[in-house]
């Protein structure tokens, strides 16, 4: 073998050696990071796999299940692109049935939606407005009750495995066919020479308080809304100096909600409202007279469930996703879907358990090689754009735009991250200079620590690179 021959082969040795080289490298950054003793107590699942050819180049307790908290989120968001399709879009109908104004609702998560409305530079109440609007167009000025069809789906407005105690927080609003401002109010409470006021926004009378906040003059003030047993009557308590809030609080059935608003708009713009709200089915012999239809394209819901983790999106999505059927559409139909579509990508059951759409439920089950595979079979797909986009990106929007700001990780990190109690995660995709990598990072019993820690092992992926 010649002088030349022998250089082009030490040559090809470095070659193959510096990828595993640097793998070796990347497993030990990580495991000095897990396996510190501020970290003993906590149970971790990762996966990190090349985008370009799903190869493992790191893997700790990979196939063990655990608690999720929102990356459930990247499941229900994927199973939904998969099963409904990139161009669904939600779409309520308003109309007249006679002179009874009739809502045919969706399921469309993102009316009235604060987020939504300032990305299509949209007023608060428009969707009101344009009702209003066009029943003045046609000469109208009576309407004899409103009755909105939320058949679509089932009842069960809130799961089962959600924490009674959290029910009034807006990550658990209840779930309904018709959804207006996230199903929620927000509340305000100010001190004017010694007395509180409390005001709601949106303005309506669909929501009772109970002022039972005290005026003080020094120290420090906190004030919290508490359910009673009547529905929507809410008792406001606690100490305020000048003024607290507002805070946001979930409503109870929703699509009365907005009947009740939609109802007090129109009475304020001159259309008089008699007769009665009702939910229920069309009546067959309805000649329905459509007035307008309100969209919302599926890449919506997408962004707003993963750049913001907005739960209501989510478990929206878990029922639509049981087409199946054609009314009542349930978290046990959508869970079917979800459930076929992660064994259309090989992914064995051991490794999942579904409960929920959004992560709240704790007895959601992920492994880390659940995520990763999600994450490639979006990569690899026509998706690909849309969804990575979907994603929070690092220092820059959504849940990681206060985080990974230095301007190495900055926009270079696309992730959904997660966070319940004891419960931390992140996964998603490092675009690094030698390609991208999909990774999960799922971590249970968690403590003050874990939270740098999982950023510290996205760092790593980044750095090593």
């Amino acid at each position: 073998m010649n002088l030349k021959s022998k250089k082009l082969l030490v040559l090809a040795v470095l070659a193959l050696s510096v990828p595993a080289f640097a793998q070796e490298n990347l497993s030990k950054k990580i495991n000095n990071i897990i396996f510190h003793n501020s970290l003993k107590k906590v149970k971790f699942s990762i996966h990190i796999i090349d985008a370009d050819n799903g190869k493992t180049v790191y893997a700790h307790n990979a196939q063990t299940p655990l608690v999720p908290a929102s990356n459930m989120k990247i499941i229900t968001t994927a199973a939904a692109l998969r099963t409904l399709g990139s161009r669904f879009k939600y779409k309520t109908k308003v109309g007249l049935c006679g002179d009874t104004l009739v809502i045919i609702a969706s399921g469309d998560p993102l009316l009235g939606d604060k987020i939504t409305d300032a990305k299509y530079n949209r007023k608060q109440n428009w969707i009101f407005d344009d009702i209003t609007q066009k029943l003045k167009a046609k000469g109208i000025t009576t309407i004899n009750g409103i009755v909105v069809d939320t058949f679509i789906f089932d009842d069960q407005l809130v799961h089962p495995n959600w924490p009674k105690g959290q029910l009034n927080k807006k990550y658990a609003c209840e779930v309904s066919a018709l959804n207006y401002n996230a199903n929620c109010v927000d509340i305000t409470t100010k001190n004017i020479n010694g007395k509180i006021a409390v005001t709601v926004e949106p303005q309506t009378s669909y929501i009772n308080i109970i002022n039972r906040v005290k005026p003080i003059e020094n120290g420090k003030g906190a004030v919290g809304a508490y359910r009673t047993q009547k529905p929507n009557h809410l008792i406001v308590k606690g100490k305020c100096k000048k003024q607290q809030g507002p805070f946001t609080v979930a409503i109870q059935r929703p699509s009365a909600f907005f009947g009740f608003l939609l109802a007090e708009h129109l009475s304020k713009n001159g259309i008089n409202t008699k007769g009665q709200f009702l939910e229920k089915n069309i009546d067959r012999d309805c000649k329905f007279k459509k007035l307008a239809t309100y969209k919302t394209p599926l890449t919506d819901c997408l962004s707003r469930c993963n750049k913001d983790s907005f739960g209501l999106a989510a478990e929206a999505l878990l029922k639509t996703m049981d087409s199946k059927n054609k009314t009542n559409r349930s978290w046990e139909g959508g869970r079917k879907a979800i459930h076929k579509y992660l064994s259309k990508l090989g992914i064995n059951q051991n490794q999942f358990y579904i409960d929920d759409a959004s992560g709240l439920s704790r007895k959601n089950k992920l492994s880390a090689t659940v995520i990763t595979k999600v994450l490639e079979d979006m990569y690899n797909s026509r998706h690909s754009k849309r969804y990575k986009n979907s994603l929070a990106i690092a220092g820059i929007d959504g849940t990681l735009k206060k985080q990974f700001k230095e301007k190495k990780y900055k926009g270079k990190i696309f992730g959904k991250t997660g966070s319940i109690n004891s419960v931390k995660s992140l996964s998603g995709i490092c675009s690094t200079q030698k390609g991208d990598y999909i990774f999960s990072i799922l971590a249970n019993g968690t403590n003050g620590h874990t939270r740098q820690a999982i950023n510290n092992i996205a760092k790593a992926i980044i750095d090593n690179n």
